[in-house]
């Protein structure tokens, strides 16, 4: 793609306006929520910036004051979501993982990971779109690194014992996996979400145990002397 073509692309998922007023921050936050849920009332395909106006009770000129198409306003939505993940993830890093078993790391990824996706309204649709639409592209690929860059980091101080290209694929392997499993848990209710849940844990365990040492410096203290 040329550069002239990138940024005509660009502009085209751009806000019209930044929403800096207080009212401005407003009905963008109303945009989006209103397009999550007619994204889980309607899907993708039949999602257009006319009903997205008629649920906000605006005209579509209005609505074209905020976000110059449908795909501008699902972009939005994904960077949104995709702040949020990040917020999760630092978070996360923040913890004294060096302390942790292997089992509790897990637990804390997949709580506040899974907390993400159940926060975001449509979430199937969004995703959907942010593979299958070339313009929203970017995002999947946003998605992906931002993630792998933080467990590959993560792993590190957690005591992984392999090589910088096998870190990534692990972190990889977990993404995929993780991604895949929340999209089921996030449509599941009660005992049976919990049971996938904890089937997921059990993967990662299974997919992870074998390259951290268990035995770190903080556990050699409480080796008592013969």
């Amino acid at each position: 793609m040329s550069n002239l073509e990138q940024r005509k692309r660009k502009s085209q998922l751009t806000p019209r306006r930044e929403p800096v007023q207080a009212r401005a921050r407003e009905r963008t936050r109303q945009i989006l929520d209103t397009t999550g849920r007619l994204l889980e009332e309607v899907g993708l395909n039949d999602l257009t910036t006319i009903l997205i106006a008629k649920e906000l009770g605006v005209s579509v000129g209005s609505l074209y004051h905020y976000f110059p198409n449908k795909h501008a306003i699902l972009y939005a939505m994904g960077e949104q979501w995709l702040a949020s993940m990040t917020a999760a993830l630092e978070e996360l890093d923040q913890q004294d993982l060096a302390a942790m078993t292997l089992e509790q790391f897990i637990a804390e990824l997949v709580e506040r990971l899974l907390a993400v996706y159940r926060e975001q309204r449509g979430l199937l649709p969004l995703v959907q779109a942010m593979w299958g639409i070339p313009e929203l592209h970017v995002l999947d690929e946003r998605h992906d690194d931002l993630i792998i860059t933080h467990l590959t980091g993560m792993f590190a101080r957690l005591g992984f014992s392999c090589p910088p290209n096998e870190m990534n694929r692990l972190a990889r392997a977990t993404l995929e996996t993780c991604h895949a499993i929340f999209l089921v848990i996030v449509n599941q209710r009660g005992v049976r979400s919990q049971r996938t849940q904890a089937d997921l844990q059990q993967m990662l365990r299974t997919l992870l145990g074998a390259h951290r040492d268990e035995v770190r410096p903080s556990d050699l203290d409480d080796v008592e002397e013969p």
